[in-house]
């Protein structure tokens, strides 16, 4: 059975939404870019992001998801461990 709403709804709903929420305005789009990257952040799998996303190739869900600073420090870090010694401080 087809939606009765259209994509000008959603686009209306993001709008009144980011206005509730205090935040800048955006685009749905980057709305999607960021519930990618913050679904990774958490863990969760990309084949899991590609599914919330709906997404049917995963190029475009890794499109989507970007890693933040801290996700790169924390892989650095256990790279530094699994090369060399686990007790190593890096400080």
């Amino acid at each position: 059975m087809p939606s009765d709403r259209s994509a000008r709804d959603d686009w209306d709903d993001w709008k009144d939404l980011l206005k509730v929420a205090e935040v800048r305005d955006a685009r749905v789009h980057d709305g999607r870019h960021t519930a990618g990257t913050l679904l990774i952040e958490q863990g969760a799998h990309v084949r899991t992001v590609q599914e919330i996303l709906g997404h049917s190739d995963i190029r475009l869900t890794q499109r989507y998801t970007h890693v933040a600073s801290p996700m790169a420090e924390d892989g650095m870090q256990r790279m530094g461990r699994a090369l060399w010694d686990a007790n190593l401080d890096p400080n």
